[in-house]
């Protein structure tokens, strides 16, 4: 992979970096809007596997008919690193969560947010949506 695009160190446990907080803010302003009931940030951690690896969602998000969704927020999908691509598949197939994988849209493109998963299942919130 290409030196330049390798996302930089984790920041320490509950400090958003500037991508996650701009989702943080969409969320906000969902919550207010009464299109979500609730999110958390980093709040709980999953056990993926027997030697001690787990995987902590970026964002844990309560929709309005009171089911969980699971949102991982990069910076781009581009640097989609290999190790949270199987992190994140494996969560997705052992727990019975939706999980989305966002990243800002370009600008050039319109902006907004690109979304993965893992089911082909669209987010059961619109992201791009004001």
């Amino acid at each position: 992979m290409n030196k330049y695009l390798q996302a930089k160190g984790r920041l320490r446990y509950g400090e958003m970096n500037k991508t996650e907080a701009e989702f943080a803010a969409l969320l906000s302003k969902f919550k207010r809007e009464g299109r979500i009931e609730d999110f958390w940030f980093e709040a709980v951690s999953f056990k993926i596997a027997e030697n001690k690896c787990r995987y902590t969602p970026d964002f844990l998000v309560l929709l309005r008919d009171m089911s969980l969704v699971v949102f991982e927020v990069k910076g781009s999908l581009r640097v989609f690193q290999d190790d949270a691509k199987v992190k994140c598949k494996v969560f997705s197939d052992k727990y019975p969560l939706r999980l989305y994988i966002v990243a800002p849209r370009p600008k050039k493109a319109g902006a907004g947010w690109e979304c993965l998963s893992y089911t082909d299942e669209k987010p059961p919130i619109n992201l791009n949506q004001q």
